[in-house]
């Protein structure tokens, strides 16, 4: 019995002992060699991430591997005193890993910078190389070359949304009440609305404990704090942009009908709140032309920058010439644009029903809207 039991376990270890070799003749086939130069971008390279639209190329000499297979690539960053033990940030070369190159994006790049600590508008360095693998073994080559890194003002990391708060808003110091901007591009947002003596923020959500913005003394956004208001209430337009770190804002003074006819604003819109101006019964009268009668409106927008320089602003149609619209006319029709400031081009001419009568005018520059519109109600 001793002796049977005695073989059972003389095969199991032979069979043990083969598959193990088997295994280590498999690992042996996994080895590669270490990437011997970076070629570019070169050591101690300047760079300047501007615009942050742009891409750097990274390339290196090849690795061999032992079966004459391919072989993967990562590329890998790190503080300039850092070691790579704890990198940075690491990235797959371009082909999921399989070329000898990595095509980076710059707002990419501008991340790494910020996890380095280099502040946004200066410069800093951070070190890369490759490491060279078949998914295990992997190889680091002995060549670290340096990256220097000028970043913009912008920030590396955008939110998605932007809400306005704080007890000089519309909304006031309620988180949950805040405004809503509406996104006009990547990372720039847009509101019109009111503010009045107090503070406000800017924050990413509207509830929980979101990241808060402001503007510093010298105008430019950063991350907490608060702006103060003063003196009366009055409209603005606010566009915060974060590719630049920039905050414009833009006073509305009013916002007026444009007969075009007449060649003159009809009658100004009061403020209604929520980024609206409304004028309710206001009489409509064609102008009698030899050819006809003409309705061509539009809106007219006084304006004053922070130096209080005054300004109008024109919105229309998208349409430089239209019909008189009817049931039928769809909702892109009442659509706001921003047009050249004329007396007939981009006008918008209203139903025939409106020809002496009242009727209620609403300009709609909330965020709620898809676009900004308008609609015009006939009594």
């Amino acid at each position: 019995m001793k002796n049977i039991i005695g073989c059972q376990l003389a095969v199991i270890a032979l069979f043990l002992l083969i598959i193990g070799c088997k295994k280590d003749k498999n690992l042996d086939h996994t080895q590669v060699t270490e990437v011997s130069t970076l070629f570019a971008p070169e050591n101690n390279k300047f760079l300047v991430l501007q615009p942050l639209s742009g891409t750097a190329v990274f390339e290196w000499s090849q690795a061999k591997a032992e079966d004459s297979g391919v072989v993967l690539y990562e590329v890998v960053f790190d503080k300039e005193s850092g070691d790579f033990s704890k990198p940075l940030y690491s990235v797959s070369s371009d082909g999921n890993g399989l070329y000898n190159k990595l095509t980076f994006a710059f707002k990419d790049l501008n991340r790494i910078a910020e996890m380095a600590g280099i502040p946004p508008s200066a410069a800093g360095k951070i070190k890369w190389t490759v490491w060279s693998s078949k998914g295990i073994n992997v190889k680091k080559s002995g060549q670290v070359n340096t990256l220097e890194i000028e970043r913009p003002e912008g920030f590396s990391s955008i939110p998605a949304d932007l809400y306005l708060t704080g007890a000089a808003t519309e909304g006031g110091a309620d988180l949950s009440q805040a405004k809503h901007f509406k996104q006009i591009a990547a990372g720039s947002f847009e509101i019109y609305t009111s503010l009045k003596a107090g503070t406000y923020s800017f924050a990413e959500r509207n509830s929980g404990s979101p990241i808060m913005y402001s503007l510093s003394g010298s105008n430019k956004l950063i991350e907490g704090g608060t702006t103060t208001v003063t003196g009366e209430t009055k409209q603005y337009r606010l566009v915060v942009d974060f590719n630049s770190a920039t905050v414009v804002a833009t006073q509305i003074v009013s916002v007026g009908l444009w007969f075009a006819p007449d060649n003159k604003i009809l009658v100004e819109l009061p403020y209604k709140g929520n980024g609206q101006w409304e004028v309710k019964g206001t009489p409509i009268v064609f102008k009698q032309e030899t050819w006809g009668r003409d309705e061509r409106y539009k809106f007219r927008l006084n304006v004053k920058d922070v130096a209080g320089t005054l300004a109008t602003e024109d919105f229309g149609s998208g349409n430089r010439d239209n019909n008189r619209p009817d049931d039928n006319s769809s909702l892109a029709y009442w659509h706001l644009k921003p047009v050249p400031t004329s007396q007939w081009d981009f006008c918008y001419k209203f139903n025939g029903n409106a020809d002496n009568k009242n009727v209620d005018v609403l300009v709609d520059f909330s965020a709620a809207a898809t676009a900004y519109t308008h609609s015009i109600t006939v009594k």
